[in-house]
């Protein structure tokens, strides 16, 4: 009905069945695909640029921008991320 002043008496652990190699190292590949992103979506206002639709447009050279800079940080981060012997 109160509080009793009982701390939890279970912890749970939840672990992976297979840990990660030691040697990944997710970052560069996120920042290929943010670059993958940013090219594409360049291409993208281009074309809606070309065919007249300038709002979508500008939504694509957004979204470029924004990738770009995904790509920029992911790239910087792998590089500047210790390394374990």
């Amino acid at each position: 009905m109160g509080d009793t002043g009982r701390a939890l008496s279970y912890v749970r652990v939840v672990r992976t069945p297979f840990p990660p190699p030691t040697g990944a190292d997710p970052m560069p590949r996120l920042a290929l695909y943010a670059l993958i992103v940013c090219l594409l979506s360049v291409g993208a206002a281009v074309v809606s640029f070309t065919r007249g639709s300038g709002w979508l447009g500008v939504v694509w050279v957004l979204l470029a921008g924004l990738s770009s800079n995904m790509a920029w940080y992911y790239l910087r981060k792998g590089r500047t991320a210790p390394r374990a012997s």
